[in-house]
This record gives structure tokens, C-alpha cells and sequence, in this order.
């Protein structure tokens, strides 16, 4: 009987998996509804009060997605104001709902890798998971990985779809 030999083990793909890149902390949303005079106007007195007695270590750690979902006019000043705070409390804060703070945490995750790392690699770029990556990110991660790569491709090393291919010289 001869023995079995796991040929993906053994190949030169590359595996990158954008599960891996995404950030364990928590998602919250900081809605500034919550500091409007009757739902509708950010007295700056009251706020200023607000940001300066309110316990902001609640936030540490995690990442802020700041929203205002009443139809109120908040000046931009208020949203800066917030965000001095937050600076040194949270991993990540971002003006937007949550879809927009995983974008911004993924885009600074793709934008920390070194494509240099994979210089003429065949490159996987590992599909299904656990936890669900959004599609930009793939296509973020392509943008980065063409100009370096010798191939490039989605799926799993046992089962992968090409995508891209070096053309020889």
C-alpha cells in the first residue's frame, strides 16, 4: 500500500486569510442623539460639560462607530470634540454606522501588509470562514498583491479558483 502524500502541504502557495487581519474588539456605535437639547440641537455648554465629566474609559479598547441617527444638525466641531476623547480610550473610531468601521479597519489592516513579503508568490486568498469578510476587502487585497505576485487566487489551497496569472517574459 503506498502512502498518501499531501501535495498542497507541499507546494509553494502562499495562504492569506482577511479573517485574520480583521480586529478582536469589540463594535460599538457612540450615537450623538443621545447629547441633543429635546432631539434636535447640541447646546455646546451641555456637551462640553458632557465631555468633560463623562467616563470614557468604557471605550477602551474598543472600536467607535460615531453616528448621529436623529435629523438634528450637529456642527462638525462636536464630532472632532468626541473623537479628542476617544483618542485615548479606543483601538479605532471612525464617523459612520458599523459597516463603515469594519471597512476602516480592514483598509488599515491590508494597508499595514508589506507586498514585498510576497514577491513572485502564488498567493491564496483563503475564501470561506467563520466570520464573514466584506467584498472590498478582497478586492483591496488584490489591488495591493498584482503588481507582486506571480499568481494570485481565491478559495482554499485544495480548491482554488485563478485569477491572475504573472505573464512570462
Amino acid at each position: 500500500m503506498s502512502e498518501l502524500i499531501n501535495k498542497v502541504a507541499q507546494s509553494a502557495l502562499v495562504t492569506i486569510n482577511l479573517e485574520e487581519l480583521l480586529h478582536p474588539g469589540e463594535r460599538v456605535v457612540y450615537d450623538i442623539k443621545e447629547n441633543l437639547f429635546h432631539g434636535l440641537i447640541l447646546r455646546e455648554k451641555d456637551f462640553r460639560a458632557f465631555i468633560k465629566e463623562n467616563d470614557w474609559s468604557v471605550y477602551d479598547g474598543k472600536n467607535v462607530a460615531i453616528i448621529c441617527s436623529a435629523d438634528a444638525i450637529v456642527p462638525t466641531w462636536a464630532y472632532m470634540l468626541l473623537a479628542t476623547k476617544l483618542q485615548n480610550h479606543a483601538n479605532y473610531y471612525v464617523f459612520g454606522d458599523l459597516e463603515a468601521l469594519d471597512q476602516a479597519l480592514l483598509q488599515e489592516a491590508i494597508a499595514k501588509i508589506d507586498p514585498e513579503e510576497y514577491h513572485d508568490s502564488k498567493v491564496v486568498i483563503k475564501g470561506c470562514g467563520s466570520i464573514p469578510v466584506p467584498t472590498y476587502a478582497y478586492v483591496e487585497i488584490t489591488r495591493k498583491l498584482l503588481p507582486v505576485v506571480s499568481s494570485l487566487m481565491y478559495g482554499e489551497p485544495c480548491s482554488t479558483v485563478p485569477l491572475y496569472k504573472k505573464p512570462k517574459v
